[in-house]
C-alpha cells in the first residue's frame, strides 16, 4: 500500500490533523503552525484520493483508518492525539473505535457519528463540468464554477486544489471520479458497537447544522468521555472561521 504525504511541523506530542472532503492537508497549514508553536509535533495529512496522497478506487472509512495505522506504524509513533474535521472526523472516529490504543485523545470538528444523506452534489456537478479550456487559469476556473457554485467561499476553497499539471493547464488534485462514484461513503455512519473509551472531544460551529443536541446521545453511545463545545460566530468551516476560539477551546482539551 501507498503511504500518505505529509507535511510534519514542529516537535513534541504527536498530533495527526486530518481535513474534510475535497480539502488537503494545506487547508490546515496556518492552524497546525499554532499547534507546533504551542509543543506538538504536528502531521497535517493529505487523505487517499486528495492532495498529494496517492489515488485508489477503494474509498470508505475502513481504508481511510486503515491508512492512518499504517502511517502511524510507518513513522515509529505508537500513539498521537487525532484531530478531524468532517469527513476526517469520521476518519478520525473510526481509527479510533478500531485503535484506541493508538489514540491518545480525538477531536472530532463540526461531524458526528451518524449518517448524513448526500449533499456534495451541486458541488461534483460543477466540478465535473468543467473543461479544460476552463482551467487555463484559476479565474477562468472560477468564472466557470460560479455558474453552479454561487457560495464564493466553496469556490475558493475548491480551487486551492488547483495545480499545473502543464505549463498552460491546471488540474485538480482530488480524484474527482472516484470521490464523485464513492459519494455515499462520506455520508455512512460509524458502526452502532464502535467505542473509543479514551478523552473526546466535540466541537461544533454556532452556524452549522452538522451537529444538534439531539445528537448528544448517539456521540456518548460511541464516545462515553465525550464534550461538545461550540465555536461561537461560525459555520461547518469553524477552524477558519473562528480560528481563534478554535485554538482556545482544542489547546484547552489537548493540555488538559
Amino acid at each position: 500500500m501507498s503511504s500518505l504525504y505529509s507535511n510534519v511541523l514542529g516537535s513534541g506530542s504527536p498530533l495527526l490533523i486530518l481535513h474534510g472532503f475535497l480539502g488537503m492537508s494545506d487547508n490546515w497549514k496556518t492552524l497546525g503552525t499554532r499547534y507546533a508553536e504551542e509543543g506538538f509535533e504536528v502531521h497535517l495529512i493529505d487523505q487517499r484520493n486528495h492532495g498529494r496522497s496517492f489515488w485508489s478506487e477503494e474509498f470508505n472509512y475502513t481504508v481511510l483508518a486503515q491508512d492512518i495505522k499504517a502511517y502511524l506504524v510507518e513513522r515509529g509513533i505508537s500513539s498521537a492525539h487525532i484531530l478531524g474535521h468532517s469527513m476526517g472526523g469520521k476518519t478520525a472516529m473510526q481509527f479510533a473505535c478500531t485503535n484506541p490504543g493508538k489514540v491518545s485523545s480525538l477531536i472530532v470538528a463540526d461531524i458526528a457519528p451518524k449518517y448524513y444523506p448526500p449533499h456534495h452534489d451541486y458541488i461534483l456537478q460543477g466540478l465535473k463540468a468543467l473543461k479544460p479550456a476552463d482551467l487555463g487559469s484559476r479565474t477562468d476556473a472560477d468564472k466557470a464554477l460560479s455558474a453552479y457554485i454561487r457560495d464564493w467561499g466553496i469556490r475558493q476553497f475548491l480551487l486551492k486544489n488547483l495545480y499545473w499539471k502543464e505549463k498552460d493547464q491546471l488540474a485538480f488534485r482530488f480524484n474527482l471520479e472516484v470521490l464523485a462514484e464513492r459519494m455515499n461513503e462520506i455520508g455512512e455512519s460509524i458502526g452502532s458497537t464502535e467505542r473509543y473509551e479514551g478523552p473526546s472531544l466535540f466541537i461544533r460551529g454556532s452556524r452549522s447544522e452538522y451537529v444538534q443536541e439531539g445528537d448528544l446521545p448517539e456521540i456518548k453511545n460511541h464516545f462515553p468521555r465525550a464534550l461538545l463545545k461550540t465555536v461561537e460566530d461560525a459555520g461547518h468551516w469553524l477552524h477558519a472561521e473562528n480560528p481563534d476560539q478554535f485554538m482556545e477551546i482544542t489547546l484547552a482539551f489537548l493540555n488538559s
